[in-house]
């Protein structure tokens, strides 16, 4: 398994012998207006720049995994660049109808059976925040559990929060590696969408023996966690040797 976190949510997974892109933000940095949640909105977005050019990040895929369409997970650039005839995993009914309006050929909704040339995909829940009135203005998200007989279990947990759910996913698949977004972006007065590093840490009590890798961080202009803080608070609960916390480009190999 080689993990390849390019920016914000999008990571190249190569697994098994397949390569996926998952969650495609390729614009340049500034192209977007700043998402209006009351935290950096001086900033337009995305706030960094991609580490590599798009034909780089696309060379090779054999599948893309969209786990919401918001659009720092799935924007105009990513669906302009993107070969139509590409094999595109969605959450459901409504995000494939509106993927197969974008011109794509091959859109299959993912669920707990989902199997791609080999390699088990299974559908998990999450919550894009907390309280109904967020999650419903939020919408519908998910994330992903990959499994095959020669790699390690990979639970990518998508835009959500800690709750019972994760718990559950956790218990269910008992992943040896979780990617969490963890950039703790917020919406004023509502509170976090994403994992903070209270979140983090709970994961890690909930699977102590998997390696953590934390991205979404950095890129967006409503995150309120950076790289040094949640190294810094993972180092004082004991469990940094157990969280990776990549840079833009970086590849982790397990």
């Amino acid at each position: 398994m080689r993990i390849q976190h390019i920016r914000n949510a999008t990571v190249i997974l190569q697994y098994a012998g397949q390569t996926f892109l998952i969650d495609p933000m390729l614009a340049e940095q500034g192209r977007y207006e700043p998402f209006a949640l009351g935290y950096g909105e001086q900033l337009r977005n995305p706030t960094v720049e991609l580490p590599m050019p798009i034909e780089q990040i696309l060379g090779g895929v054999d599948a893309v995994i969209l786990t919401h369409l918001h659009l720092d997970h799935y924007d105009e650039v990513a669906k302009e660049a993107i070969p139509k005839t590409l094999k595109m995993f969605v959450q459901n009914e409504r995000d494939a109808d509106l993927i197969r309006a974008d011109g794509f050929l091959d859109v299959e909704v993912l669920t707990a059976q989902t199997r791609f040339n080999g390699i088990s995909l299974i559908k998990t829940q999450g919550e894009h925040g907390r309280g109904e009135a967020l999650l419903q203005q939020m919408g519908d998200v998910c994330g992903v559990v990959f499994k095959h007989a020669d790699e390690k279990t990979l639970y990518v947990a998508g835009d959500t929060v800690w709750y019972a759910g994760v718990r559950h996913e956790i218990d269910a698949h008992t992943p040896e590696v979780i990617i969490v977004n963890g950039g703790k972006n917020s919406v004023r007065g509502q509170g976090a969408l994403i994992m903070g590093e209270d979140d983090i840490y709970e994961v890690h009590r909930a699977a102590p023996d998997a390696v953590l890798i934390s991205v979404h961080m950095e890129a967006v202009n409503h995150w309120l966690l950076s790289r040094a803080d949640l190294k810094r608070f993972a180092q004082q609960k004991g469990f940094d040797a157990k969280l990776l916390i990549p840079e833009d480009g970086e590849s982790l190999v397990f």
